[in-house]
């Protein structure tokens, strides 16, 4: 048999997942569960840290247990980047995402800090780089509202950007259309690009950066970007809360076999 605590947390669980706890509402207070015979006081405790693990309610002292919005953003696929949204107008990937999902954005919801830096080994193999070479780092806080959503961190070519706004520190994105806009306004227009995903457990800089609930983990991205002759022009990681995101991707399916018939 489960233990009292975690058939109290699945009991509590579905209550939530059913709509009889909304999104911003306030648990009962666990003295009022024991007084209800749900179980003594460190079983209700316990049900409750294994909500707020599971990513369904957050705690704070004089808050008490409450249940998170759970309605992630959209995190468009190859959408985000379609050219007409940054080169046409001025729909930088994230706000496309806003966008996509039906959310309200600010374009200073990105902050940034940029500095010349010791390639990390991983942008310096994507550049075709040196060990030790210098690149720019453009480090990027994207928030919703007051919550943080993800970190993005782009290395650069020194040659590729300087003197551009890429190198700019101006918190928000790089001017009209981001920094696609102005890859593309240096003479580096963007093709196709390379994403690798996968899940982790945060470090504990990363929970404290994106506010993360206890035992939430983040998706890690890396994003590789090149120009039609196959110019690597940014190599991009970012870190991503978990729940705050649905991944979202449409593609036309290949047929390999067909292309190699008209080859022929």
């Amino acid at each position: 048999m489960a233990p009292k605590w975690r058939e109290l947390a699945d009991k509590l669980a579905e209550q939530i997942r059913r709509g009889d706890y909304a999104p911003g509402q306030r648990l009962p207070h666990i003295r009022d569960l024991v007084d209800a015979g749900e179980g003594s006081k460190s079983t209700v405790h316990a049900a409750y840290k294994a909500l707020e693990a599971e990513g369904l309610v957050t705690s704070s002292r004089g808050h008490g247990t409450v249940v998170r919005e759970q309605v992630p953003l959209k995190r468009l696929g190859i959408a985000r980047y379609d050219k007409v949204k940054w080169r046409d107008g001025d729909e930088v990937a994230f706000i496309a995402d806003r966008v996509a999902s039906g959310r309200a954005y600010r374009r200073n919801e990105q902050t940034q800090s940029v500095s010349l830096v010791e390639a990390p080994p991983e942008a310096a193999a994507a550049h075709g780089l040196p060990a030790g070479a210098q690149v720019y780092a453009r480090a990027r806080l994207v928030k919703e509202g007051d919550q943080p959503t993800h970190t993005l961190t782009s290395y650069y070519r020194p040659e590729h950007v300087e003197g551009t706004r890429l190198v700019d520190p101006t918190p928000g994105p790089a001017g009209r259309g981001g920094g696609f806009r102005v890859l593309y306004d240096a003479g580096y227009e963007i093709d196709h690009m390379k994403e690798r995903i996968f899940a982790r457990t945060p470090t504990a800089d990363e929970t404290r950066l994106l506010q993360l609930p206890p035992g939430e983990p983040v998706v890690e991205l890396h994003r590789t970007t090149y120009t039609a002759d196959g110019t690597v022009v940014e190599y991009a990681i970012g870190v991503h809360a978990a729940s705050r995101f649905a991944w979202e991707y449409d593609f036309k399916v290949p047929d390999s076999a067909k292309d190699r018939e008209g080859q022929e």
